[in-house]
Order: C-alpha cells, then structure tokens, then sequence
C-alpha cells in the first residue's frame, strides 16, 4: 500500500511513477484523494458534534445541581426543566447525526481501503519505464554450454533415465503436472538440500510455514485483490473463511509479523523457507514449454528479508549476489537482469531477474526474482519497528528465490548431457547423492 501522505505531496509523480509500470491509476488516484477530503470532512464534523454534546451534558450536569438547590429552597425550577429538555433533545438530535456520520465515515473508509489495496506499489526512480522489451541484462556469468552433438530435450533426457514420469503425473492431477521417480526425486532433494545448506551457512533462519493461507497473507503480500482468482482456494465447509494454497512462500513470510511492532535491534530479520507453490495458471503451454518449465505445483526455496529503510538497498544487493552464487556454484551459465517498471510485479519497487540458458529453448527462463517492495507490504500488514529514538517506522520487505527448482531441473538436465544421454552431476550436488558422478540410464 502506497503512503497517503506522499499521494497528497505529489500526486502527479505518483501518476507519472504507476504509469512507468504501464498502469494508469489516474482515475484511482483523483478517487482517493477526494476520499480522503471526505473522510477528514465527517470526522471533523462527527469531533464537533461530540463535543457540542459533552458540552451540553456537562451544562446539563450544572443545571441538575441547579435545580436540586432550588428544589431544596422550594423555589419553581420550570425554567431550569426546559432548559434542561432542551438540552436533551439537542443530545438526542447530535447522538443521531453521529451515528450516521460513523456508518457514513465506515463506508468511505472501505471505499478508501478498497481504492489503496487497488494501487501498484512505485516503482524505483532509476528503472526504465514500459515492460520486458526495456529490461536490462547487467552481466553474463559462466560459459555458453556448446555440443558436438545433437541435444536432447530435458523432457526425453529424463524420461530415457527415469528422471520423471510425466505421463503418470498427469493421470494423477491433469496437464500441467508430473512425477519424480527414483533418482530424478533423489536429484530434486539433493537440489533443495543444497539450497538449504547454502541459507543455513549464512546464518538465514529455516521455516517451514503452512501451505494453506488465510485471505489476509495474500492481501499483504500485494498478491490481492488482484490476482485472487489465479490461486487454488478452499472452502471450509463449517464456515465462512476461505484458504488459500500458497503461490510462493512469500505469501507466508510476508505476514509473519502482521500487525506486530518488532525494534530496531531486531533488524534485520533473515529467513528462507521450503515449499511446494501452487499456481492455478500453469502459463502457455507452448510447444518449447512442454515439460517442467511451467506447471500447476513445483518446490521452490524463499528467501526473506524485514529490514530497516535505510538498509533495504544492501540487503537487495545481498540477495541477488546470494541467487548468483547458487547458480554459479551448479556450474550453469546465466544472466542477471534488471526489469523495468512495467515488468516488475505490482508489489515491488523493484526486481532482478537471473535468468539460465535452458538450450531446447534457445533462450533464457527466470529461475530467481530479487525484489524490494520497500514499506508496501508493510503498510498492508502493517508491520513497524520502534526506532533507537522512539519514533515508530514501517518496515522494509524483501523476497528472492533460492531457488525454484522447475526450471533449474530442465537447465540442469539439458546443460550437463552427454552425447550417450547421460547427465553429469554438478559437483555440489554429488554429496547429496552418495558421491554420484554420472546419471546413466539403468
């Protein structure tokens, strides 16, 4: 959620900022700010009227000590009688005038959440404006895998060795789904393990948080209102509440401390977290995408950051040096590229991409997002920390793969063939698999 206070300050650079994410929230932004007038309006007045009413209680508390005393003096107190009816009566009129203001003022405020929830987070000043086209590759890393031979696509490679049985996955849970078996489940956990032992080492804290989530972890995440319908959700049948399976665990992460104050000496807070993601909408389902590029359910590692505002940018950086490093040490070749507006997602300020040479498609696939959504997600679940000098401040949140292994299975498979068909283990792996070189079909 964007800060209020800089919409009023400046709401043409907040315009001109959503625009350079090919959003037009002009319309929204103009609602918003007549909202608030409103809404600054009724409570003024609902203030006044409440203060004329403990007024004339308190006139009238006078008024009834008044009347007691001249009643003891049997003196007529008709006069005070009226006065203090009309007191009342005017009492009456303000408590009714409130009540309306307050279901007045509860409307508007809907209205006002409802419009904010609806606006894409800023995006980073240095970032081009427009989508993809505008993305910048800011460096190559490792060497162009080349073959003497004719190479196999992953979906071949590990259906001849075993690796996955994709036919079987969809009998079980439909298109966009498959299967790991024997060594190709050994090679995904070896795959997770090293991530984890990699997040482990520097001093990130494990979580493993569930994978079925209540509406608001996706609120705070910038993931709804928006994208409500692309998520798999479940209907409690003893009440009214609906979850959620996660799509990523950031969703989780981001509300770990919803609605909580932490302090500056708990700053900042690193975790990473294992879990299958669910996505309703598996993607294109393009020829060159058959396979494991995209599907309904992969494993992915999340890395998470809460930081303070003035260390978020070191923390970015930390991050994607961290996603870097666990590429590299597979051995793959891959690039970093840095998005424009249009192309991050509507929570982020900003993102990195790194992205691996997959040969069958002859381009690169994303196979991490670096990210900083700055205070956004904190204002959604209003997450703060006390500052050294007192004063409360919103946190700073950051999220990166490390890493989905959908597509760094394919990478793996297909950079590291042989002309036989079999796959060479990456040397950080073989650990894992009791010191295994080479997957040779049985």
């Amino acid at each position: 959620m964007l800060d209020i206070k800089k919409i009023k300050e400046n709401p043409d650079a907040v315009k001109a900022g959503l625009k350079a994410k090919e959003v037009d929230c002009d319309a929204v932004v103009d609602k918003i700010l007549e909202l608030d007038v409103q809404i600054r309006a009724l409570k003024t007045s609902t203030e006044t009227k409440t203060a004329q009413k403990n007024k004339l209680a308190k006139e009238n508390g006078k008024l009834f000590g008044q009347k007691k005393g001249a009643e003891k003096r049997g003196e007529d107190t008709s006069a005070l009688d009226a006065v203090i009816e009309q007191n009342k009566a005017e009492s009456i009129a303000l408590d009714a005038a409130i009540a309306g203001e307050a279901e007045a003022l509860k409307t508007l405020s809907v209205e006002f959440r409802t419009a904010m929830l609806s606006l894409p987070n800023l995006p980073d000043g240095d970032l081009l404006p427009g989508g993809k086209e505008n993305n910048e590759p800011l460096r190559y890393v490792g060497k162009k895998p080349e073959f003497d031979f004719e190479p196999q696509h992953h979906v071949d490679l590990c259906t001849n060795l075993g690796l996955i049985d994709y036919e079987r996955g969809v009998k079980l849970a439909g298109a966009g789904n498959w299967m790991y078996t024997g060594m190709g489940a050994r090679l995904e956990w070896a795959l997770l393990n090293y991530f984890i032992d990699t997040h482990t080492a520097d001093g990130y804290d494990f979580i493993l948080p569930p994978h079925m989530l209540e509406y608001q972890c996706g609120e705070t995440a910038g993931q709804f209102p928006k994208f409500a319908d692309e998520v798999y959700k479940i209907a409690n049948p003893t009440d009214d509440r609906v979850h959620y399976m996660l799509p990523t665990a950031e969703a989780a992460l981001a509300s770990v401390y919803r609605d909580e104050i932490l302090t500056e000496a708990d700053l900042p807070k690193k975790f990473f977290a294992y879990t299958p993601c669910f996505r309703r909408e598996a993607g294109s389902h393009r020829a060159d995408e058959r396979g494991m590029v995209r599907g309904h359910q992969f494993n992915k590692v999340e890395m998470f950051q809460f930081t303070t505002p003035e260390t978020s940018d070191a923390a970015f950086d930390e991050l994607v040096t961290k996603a870097e490093k666990l590429v590299e040490n597979l051995g793959f070749h891959f690039r970093t590229v840095k998005l424009a507006a249009g192309d991050c997602s509507a929570s982020m300020a900003r993102t990195y991409d790194i992205e691996i040479l997959i040969p069958s498609m002859d381009g690169y696939k994303e196979v991490s997002s670096v990210s900083n959504a700055r205070d956004y997600q904190a204002r959604r679940g209003n997450i703060r920390y006390r500052r050294a000098d007192g004063k409360i401040d919103f946190v700073h949140t950051l999220n990166g793969s490390g890493l989905a292994t959908s597509r760094i299975f394919p990478a793996l498979v297909e950079q590291n063939q042989r002309a036989d068909g079999s796959i060479v283990v990456p040397e950080v792996l073989r650990k894992y698999l009791g010191g295994l070189e080479i997957i040779e079909k049985k």
